[in-house]
């Protein structure tokens, strides 16, 4: 008995040390208690005790992630399944798993009446296999019991993230009558599998085409293994990104397309033109955010935002005002090492041993500030577990964005196709906007990916007669304070509304009466890049109007 309290000492102890706030510092000089931290405490909060403490407990994301979803309302023991396609980067990591789930999987948890009072709902937790070897996405799906699934809603996280940052949304969304709520990791990040990343492709347009197809490919072969023949797609920076890319692969599937600060919509020459980085060993890239402090406090920023080396401050505001094209703002090394695809923030992290978790925390510590201490404390611990895994599909980041974070193939270009392409398979075509006349079969195919089973038509085409999509409701959203340029969402609607009219201009009353192809811009108060988590109250009641009009179309559809 004395042994077993010694070691439930030792273990308090333990929990004690490795889940101290990493914010107290910050938060104790805005509040004006104790001294003046140090420079590099300033932008390091963590210490370099604490930090080696994380390093050396070698929290896995299984249980960092079931952490950060035990913060869901109504939800006091989330499912948190013990696969994980995710690997520790340290080669010392401690047995010690703090906060951990049970060590056996749990499929799901269900809530009632009595505990949950929009329930009873289902909350499941899955490794979701894929075809070809190492390939699986993690999920997390929420339902309503008693009910039919009538509507799917997908949501798709950025770069380097997991599924666990929309924990603030799933109870609220999972609220709506006759929705299934879907929440995955895309491959090669999070808790989903990390295979090797490959390019084989040697022209430019065939590498974009092979580091989109490596996400939606995977997408579409869930698709099918879930069995949806449409839902909504939720896709938040480069997972809006992904999700205009699928639209315009796999037409004939979504309902509505939702893009939460998307990134890759404007144009800049430099990054159109720029040649493509090398096979990668890694590549140079961080999530595109703001100091969440910021917008919490409603400070606007500049169009630059020193908190994120992709978007540096640097000149920002002077070349808003110009008219001249956007022009690269990173340094020329910066530049160099990211086309040279030879090093990443994530491979910062790996290597850096027990200082990763203090590195982390410079992120963490401006992203998270505006939380409560112990939600932005498993947000760093969830963001380092994941950070430090080994790298997979972040080495395609080098191939879809240039320096300066705008796209090698800008959606501007492309967006106006989501909606109207032709509802046949895309297997053997990039992502892009099909012509007036039915598109013949390409010569070759560009993605070496695996690829999921055939595309069939939706049930609504005949068998005999190829049909084309008559539009799909698109909704952008952007934080008041997001360093993604608004005006992107704009000229996004503006050539969406314009291919509308054009392809109506001939159309017939029923043809304009079904057609379903418009755009919106929603901005989100007081929000930043992370809009579903800076404003996610005003972020869930949008999106369950959104979902709302859902239904009215579906209803108005199938009469």
């Amino acid at each position: 008995m004395a042994t077993e309290a010694a070691s439930g000492d030792a273990a308090d102890e333990l929990r004690s040390r490795t889940q101290r706030s990493i914010l107290a510092s910050q938060r104790a000089k805005e509040q004006g208690d104790g001294q003046q931290p140090g420079r590099l405490a300033q932008w390091f909060p963590l210490s370099a005790k604490d930090g080696f403490t994380q390093w050396w407990a070698g929290t896995s994301p299984m249980a960092t992630e079931h952490r950060v979803l035990s913060f869901i309302p109504y939800l006091q023991k989330p499912p948190t399944q013990t696969q994980s396609g995710s690997a520790p980067a340290s080669t010392t990591p401690s047995t010690a798993d703090l906060t951990a789930p049970p060590k056996h999987a749990e499929e799901h948890t269900e809530t009632t009446r009595l505990t949950d009072p929009y329930g009873p709902r289902r909350w499941n937790s899955e490794m979701v296999e894929l075809g070809g070897r190492g390939r699986a996405l993690n999920e997390f799906s929420v339902e309503r019991m008693g009910e039919e699934v009538e509507d799917n809603l997908v949501m798709l996280h950025g770069y380097g993230a997991g599924l666990g940052f929309f924990y603030r949304n799933f109870e609220a969304l999972s609220r709506a009558n006759g929705w299934k709520v879907y929440a995955l990791d895309l491959l090669g990040m999070g808790r989903s599998s990390r295979p090797a990343f490959r390019i084989h492709a040697k022209d430019k347009e065939g590498k974009i085409a092979e580091a989109e197809d490596w996400f939606i490919d995977a997408l579409e072969e869930w698709r099918i293994k879930r069995g949806l023949e449409r839902f909504t797609l939720l896709g938040h920076s480069l997972g809006g990104y992904l999700a205009t890319a699928y639209a315009l692969k796999y037409p004939g599937r979504l309902n509505k397309l939702i893009l939460a600060s998307p990134v890759g919509i404007p144009e800049d020459p430099h990054a159109v033109n720029d040649e493509m980085p090398s096979q990668p060993d890694a590549s140079i890239a961080e999530e595109l955010t703001m100091d969440a402090a910021q917008a919490a406090d409603n400070v606007k920023p500049a169009r630059g935002d020193n908190n994120n080396f992709l978007n540096q401050r640097s000149k920002a505001d002077e070349a808003a005002t110009k008219k001249d094209p956007p022009r690269r703002r990173l340094p020329g090394w910066l530049t160099f090492l990211w086309e040279a695809n030879m090093v990443s923030p994530f491979s910062l992290v790996r290597w850096s041993g027990p200082l990763g978790p203090r590195l982390v925390s410079g992120w963490t510590s401006r992203r998270f500030s505006h939380l409560p201490e112990e939600e932005a404390q498993a947000l760093h611990d969830y963001s380092y577990s994941l950070f430090r895994q080994r790298g997979s599909s972040e080495y395609a980041l080098a191939f879809l964005l240039a320096p300066g974070a705008f796209a090698r193939s800008p959606l501007i270009r492309r967006i106006q196709g989501v909606g109207r392409q032709w509802i046949e398979a895309h297997e053997d075509q990039a992502a892009s906007v099909d012509g007036d006349q039915r598109p013949g079969k390409c010569d070759k195919t560009r993605s070496k990916t695996p690829s999921p089973p055939a595309v069939s038509a939706p049930t609504s085409a005949t068998s005999h007669e190829r049909q084309r999509e008559n539009g799909v409701p698109v909704v952008l959203m952007y934080g008041e304070h997001d360093w993604m340029d608004v005006a992107g969402g704009f000229a996004a609607q503006e050539k969406i509304k314009q291919e509308r009219a054009r392809i109506l201009a001939q159309a017939s009353p029923e043809e304009r009466r079904r057609d379903q192809g418009e755009a919106k811009v929603i901005i989100i108060g007081k929000a930043g890049h992370h809009v579903y988590l800076d404003g996610w109250e005003q972020f869930n009641s949008v999106m369950l109007e959104e979902m709302k009009d859902v239904r009215r179309r579906e209803r108005a559809r199938e009469a």
